[in-house]
């Protein structure tokens, strides 16, 4: 697949024709509230739907209740074994290196800051990371799982966001396309699934080419679950560099609204840290993971803890060697990757469960257990040059 400015122009004018009908035909009929309630008792897959559910509702349901006919479960395994072995580091690239790399195109940050309310900024970051620990669980397509409700729901959510800001005249569809556009939630996969690669390269954290192509496996089912053209997403690593390295070109800068939304999620994390003798290496991290540039149009601030984390991947480094020599230092290191991210998102959530809903309005001040063999060490691939 070969991406240019013309075939992205064409994503940009795409939204979710299934999604879109559905949520047009919710409001046409006023029923978004009782499904709003409704869907709060849904959250495992294969739960019998409530009574009351929206007819149009409960036939979206059915028809997205199963993942695309062609997924590998044997790459789904693969790649949950890999968060497993990596679900710390993967969890740090979610929080200060891919949610930043949102907040620096600046029409995304502008949707962001519309979408979800300014005064509880980390409910963006807490529903990333529990989306993440649902798809990695290993019913995640099964009766009992709660992935596939979750996806189904943030489909909606999306669809939701567009009814809205082309209803309400406050999206310029002309000059930014249409709002969550196909080009926009395929840039997004690449930000939760290549951009993470990255990150744990940059952390110097030994990845196999095996676990690599499995974790963006994963996003990709991620995509199709979410109503991507699978069409127009890249099927492998070195076409996913080509796709991040054109809509970054074509799209990142610096805006009001990135900044804002960075300095909240650096205010959030320095409050989650005990103390704050340890407060700037919230900044230095972010400074580190997305460069220079991108951290200054998101006003991220310098700190005497920049010089500090280029340390990490040796002392990442070190971590892995004890890893790989002791199953008993696996094992140990291993449950406090799980703890340390159940920790995370008990902090960002308050203590609570995210639940996806409808918004039925937007903002009103919006303006503008085993692991993967570390084998063939994997490295990303090479910047392209936009054609």
């Amino acid at each position: 697949m070969t991406c240019t400015d013309a075939s992205m122009d064409t994503l940009r004018q795409s939204g979710d024709e299934l999604a879109d009908a559905v949520v047009a035909t919710l409001f046409e009929r006023g029923e978004v509230g009782t499904f709003n309630t409704l869907m709060r008792y849904v959250s495992t897959a294969g739960a019998p739907l409530p009574d009351g559910l929206p007819d149009v509702a409960r036939e979206y349901l059915r028809a997205t209740a199963v993942p695309p006919a062609w997924v590998d479960w044997g790459e789904m395994e693969k790649a949950r074994l890999f968060f497993i072995d990596n679900n710390v580091h993967i969890s740090t690239a979610l929080s200060f290196a891919s949610m930043p790399a949102c907040y620096v195109v600046p029409h995304v940050a502008k949707l962001l800051s519309a979408t979800h309310g300014l005064d509880y900024p980390s409910r963006r970051m807490a529903e990333t990371g529990q989306f993440t620990v649902y798809l990695m669980q290993p019913d995640a397509f099964e009766a009992g799982g709660k992935f596939v409700p979750a996806a189904q729901k943030v489909r909606l959510l999306h669809a939701s966001i567009r009814h809205h800001l082309r209803r309400e005249g406050r999206w310029d569809v002309e000059a930014l396309g249409a709002p969550i556009c196909q080009e926009d939630m395929i840039g997004g996969q690449m930000f939760f699934s290549l951009l993470v690669l990255d990150s744990l390269h940059r952390l110097g954290i030994h990845m196999s080419v095996e676990g690599a192509e499995a974790y963006y496996y994963a996003w990709r089912v991620v995509g199709a679950m979410l109503g991507v053209d699978q069409d127009a997403v890249p099927k492998t690593l070195e076409e996913a560099r080509q796709f991040l390295d054109l809509y970054m070109i074509r799209h990142m800068g610096p805006s009001p609204e990135g900044a804002h939304l960075t300095r909240q999620l650096i205010d959030l994390y320095e409050e989650v840290v005990p103390g704050t003798f340890f407060d700037p290496i919230v900044s230095a991290l972010i400074r580190y993971l997305i460069g220079d540039t991108c951290a200054d149009w998101l006003q991220v601030p310098r700190t005497a803890w920049d010089t500090v984390v280029k340390a990490a991947p040796s002392l990442l480094g070190v971590l892995e060697t004890i890893e790989d020599r002791s199953p008993l230092g696996a094992w140990a290191l291993d449950r406090l990757g799980h703890l340390t991210t159940i920790f995370e998102l008990s902090s960002l959530t308050r203590g609570r469960v995210m639940h996806y809903a409808i918004p039925e309005q937007l903002k009103k001040d919006f303006g503008v257990t085993g692991t993967v063999p570390r084998t063939r060490r994997w490295t990303p691939p090479a910047p392209t040059v936009a054609p």
